[in-house]
């Protein structure tokens, strides 16, 4: 097959790059690119940025089996926007839990009920606020909380309990 003015030897089919030698030399010559695509994807860098990230740790931990693949950038592509389902779905899931949730309720009593809640919250010592959204917000164990915080897992307990007792107060909670 000729082009125009060149001699046939001189066209030659385009070769598909050589599969990376390591794991650094294909996050080298690819993350600028998978975070260009993700931030396409996705609209926001931190975002994209996270899912990079994610893509590149997850064929990190499977480079064995990955640099013998024909196509390991074709992999790492396919983790990424895996991931970027994954993580659509989830949001989906969790506005459908509040989207129906949120039927029947009054949302601007749901939202004075969220600004007390706030404002109490703040009131508290900080101590006490530390340990009540490290075990009843984020669902730390008391032990894992006290790790975090630099104390005793019954210190963290006491803590929690003061901060209760506190909003209770505050908040006119069941036992008024």
């Amino acid at each position: 097959m000729e082009r125009m003015g060149e001699p046939a030897s001189a066209v030659t089919e385009r070769q598909a790059p050589a599969p990376p030698a390591s794991f650094e030399a294909l996050f080298e010559a690819e993350h600028a690119r998978l975070l260009r695509a993700l931030f396409l994807v996705t609209g926001n860098a931190q975002e994209a940025e996270e899912l990079m990230q994610d893509a590149f740790l997850a064929v990190w931990e499977r480079w064995d089996r990955v640099a013998a693949m024909d196509e390991p950038v074709g992999y790492l592509y396919r983790t990424a926007m895996n991931r970027f389902r994954s993580l659509l779905r989830r949001a989906s899931r969790a506005a459908r839990r509040v989207v129906g949730s949120a039927e029947g309720r009054d949302a601007f009593a749901a939202a004075d009920e969220r600004d007390a809640l706030a404002r109490a919250l703040g009131r508290l010592p900080e101590r006490q606020r530390s340990a009540l959204v490290l075990t009843e917000l984020l669902g730390y164990g008391s032990q894992e909380a006290g790790t975090i915080l630099g104390v005793k897992d019954v210190t963290v307990r006491s803590l929690a309990s003061q901060a209760r007792a506190a909003l209770r107060e505050d908040l006119g909670g069941p036992d008024e």
